[in-house]
């Protein structure tokens, strides 16, 4: 498994232009590797499966397409950040987070070709990292002060009160 964040002096990560090509390469690769088992490598091992099993393979192969997808798109959210396209608190938007992608069945995947498992694997591994990547991200928010939040009160009542 791969180290997923940088740390800063403090105990604080930050998600590193590094880190994120380092995640972009991987999830291209395996978005790759998927498409070609998925689409065109598999025929024979899906032509042995029970016909139920051969349904849960194509909602597997599926789910493995949406995380790689929410991933990718994540990473790119992250690029857009770090060249200034997106501020960071854009980044941060509900919309622009990692998508929700459903979880694998592990009944059915225990019925699957082992290279269809290795690829569930692979892409679940890969949406957990950047999952606390994003959670990550949200936590290090600063919180905001109550002390400073009453001081704006104040300075606004002031003024208000002033202009009266």
């Amino acid at each position: 498994m791969k180290d997923i964040s940088n740390l800063e002096p403090g105990g604080g990560s930050r998600i590193t232009p590094r880190l994120v090509e380092s995640l972009y390469t991987e999830a291209m690769l395996l978005a790759d590797e998927a498409r070609t088992y998925f689409d065109v490598g598999s025929r024979a091992d899906r032509d042995l499966l029970e016909p139920f099993v051969r349904v849960g393979f194509a909602c597997e192969s599926l789910k493995v397409t949406t995380r790689l997808m929410h991933i990718i798109a994540w990473l790119l959210t992250q690029r857009a950040v770090e060249t200034g396209e997106l501020s960071a608190a854009s980044g941060r938007r509900p919309e622009r987070r990692l998508g929700h992608a459903g979880a694998s069945d592990p009944v059915v995947v225990e019925q699957l070709p082992p290279a269809a498992r290795a690829l569930i694997s692979s892409s679940i591994d890969l949406y957990e990292r950047v999952r606390r990547l994003d959670e990550e991200q949200l936590n290090d928010q600063p919180v905001p002060s109550p002390a400073r939040a009453l001081m704006g009160r104040l300075e606004r009542d002031l003024i208000w009160n002033s202009n009266r």
